[in-house]
């Protein structure tokens, strides 16, 4: 399933034309070139891609001076404070060639003891772009401490797989040890760019 968008063609790019796209309802956007088709610079209804959004939307029919381009996501960019997008960066897919996406993880249940680490907050598959899931589920209510989740463990959404760029030992999820009260800092292993990583105390985590 897909969304349909009208873009238009942008004829002038920079800081001032964005802000005044933006101040109208309308996002900047561009669409990635490819070996045949030349890289365009675009504007998008803001409204209307919200709305996609919301709807948890992966695929879209981008309607560009009546031609139509089949394309993904491949990038958002944000305002400072995460309210606002500023720009949508595109890629031509095929619907029907499975191609390589980034899926949120989302994970279900609590381990038995122990604290559990999110090494990945999402994980490349290999689908068709009309068979994108929301999220894939990692499953980890039967882990005991000391317990590892490599990507090659993961249980795949149906009709999707692993991308073979993904080395299938790379770590997904971990259990640590409980420790008592007292023991000292805690060295965590946290996900690059968590605020805080390193040595923590236990009341101090906020995984």
């Amino acid at each position: 399933m897909s969304t349909i968008l009208n873009a238009a063609v942008r004829e002038k790019v920079g800081t001032h034309q964005a802000r005044a796209l933006r101040a109208s309802g309308r996002i900047p956007a561009s669409l990635q070139a490819t070996t045949e088709k030349p890289h365009l610079d675009l504007s998008i209804d803001e409204d209307e891609f919200l709305a996609s959004r919301r709807h948890h939307q992966h695929l879209y029919e981008l309607a560009i001076g009546g031609q139509v381009e089949t394309a993904l996501v491949k990038e958002l960019a944000w305002d400072v404070f995460g309210e606002r997008i500023l720009h949508v960066e595109f890629r031509r897919v095929d619907r029907h060639q499975k191609t390589d996406v980034p899926v949120p993880i989302e994970y279900f249940g609590n381990p038995k003891s122990g604290l559990l680490v999110h090494l990945l907050t999402e994980i490349s598959v290999r689908t068709t772009p009309d068979s994108i899931p929301d999220t894939v589920v990692v499953k980890v209510g039967d882990l005991e401490p000391g317990a590892v989740v490599t990507a090659a463990m993961v249980e795949m959404p149906a009709g999707c797989e692993l991308s073979p760029d993904l080395d299938p030992a790379t770590e997904v999820a971990r259990v640590a040890a409980p420790r008592a009260a007292g023991d000292g800092p805690w060295r965590v292993l946290l996900p690059r760019g968590y605020p805080g990583r390193g040595w923590a105390h236990p009341h101090r985590l906020h995984l």
